[in-house]
């Protein structure tokens, strides 16, 4: 366990934990789940520990029933600057990792995870992002994909992702020039979908997981999964026959469940 803490109790967060958890009770039956990059003087750049710890942080809020929904985000003054340089020159990031049984940054979730932006995000760590399932922004974010300038290449899904999000155009610019983009310009290309004053981060992050802890939960991530169904399917029929045959097969569900509830009545 890594010694997860409600929000506003004093939290003992070790040099070790390079990554941390903490929950905010919405009631009785709900929570949220703040996942934190915390290695704020190293720019939160991605070390064997943070790589090892943020998917197990990320599927230990996951595995809480109450858990509704995912914030993640970093300790100031970055989200993520990376990979740690420091490391790969060292020899302790290899190029032969074994593949963790996913694709991308992120282990598949139960819940929505919201991006929680709150500084430069940066190759790795611009991945990382990508790989929630939406982004909101600190006044002061960044974003940037610098692997031709270090020399190397996306292996969480950047060249997938990101053209998806912004056009192909504009992810490609993105990459071979190693450009940064402010959050005003991420807001205008549809990289986040929203930017909040720096000091608000957080607490709008929270309120957006709230607003989807009011739904049905079941419904939330049936809709998830469904996005994910049709999204290599294009615009075509077999997105739209995809998609109602799903919401055929869900109605054809809840009508027997409330049948059912009825007989036991």
């Amino acid at each position: 366990m890594s010694g997860a803490k409600e929000v506003g109790a004093k939290q003992d967060v070790h040099e070790a934990d390079a990554v941390t958890l903490a929950f905010r009770t919405l009631d009785e039956n709900s929570r949220v789940a703040i996942v934190t990059l915390n290695r704020p003087e190293a720019r939160n750049a991605i070390s064997p520990d943070l790589a090892e710890q943020l998917p197990a942080r990320i599927r230990e809020a996951d595995d809480d029933p109450s858990v509704r929904a995912i914030v993640l985000t970093g300790a100031d003054p970055a989200f993520c600057a990376g990979f740690d340089l420091r490391d790969v020159g060292s020899g302790k990031k290899k190029g032969t990792n074994p593949h963790p049984g996913f694709w991308g940054a992120l282990p598949p979730t139960r819940v929505p995870i919201i991006g929680a932006i709150n500084g430069a995000a940066v190759t790795g760590g611009f991945e990382i992002a990508l790989a929630c399932d939406f982004l909101i922004a600190s006044d002061r974010a960044r974003f940037a994909d610098t692997h031709a300038k270090v020399g190397m290449i996306p292996g969480w899904g950047l060249t997938v992702v990101l053209p998806r999000l912004i056009g192909a155009g504009r992810a490609r610019r993105m990459s071979v020039t190693a450009e940064f983009i402010d959050a005003q310009r991420a807001l205008e290309w549809g990289l986040v979908t929203e930017v909040v004053e720096h000091s608000r981060l957080l607490d709008r992050a929270l309120e957006i997981a709230a607003t989807i802890a009011a739904n049905n939960g079941r419904a939330v991530s049936a809709i998830r999964d469904l996005y994910d169904e049709v999204a290599p399917l294009g615009h075509g029929d077999e997105a739209f026959a995809v998609e109602n045959r799903r919401a055929r097969e869900w109605a054809a569900r809840r009508a027997a469940e409330r049948a059912a509830e009825t007989e036991r009545s």
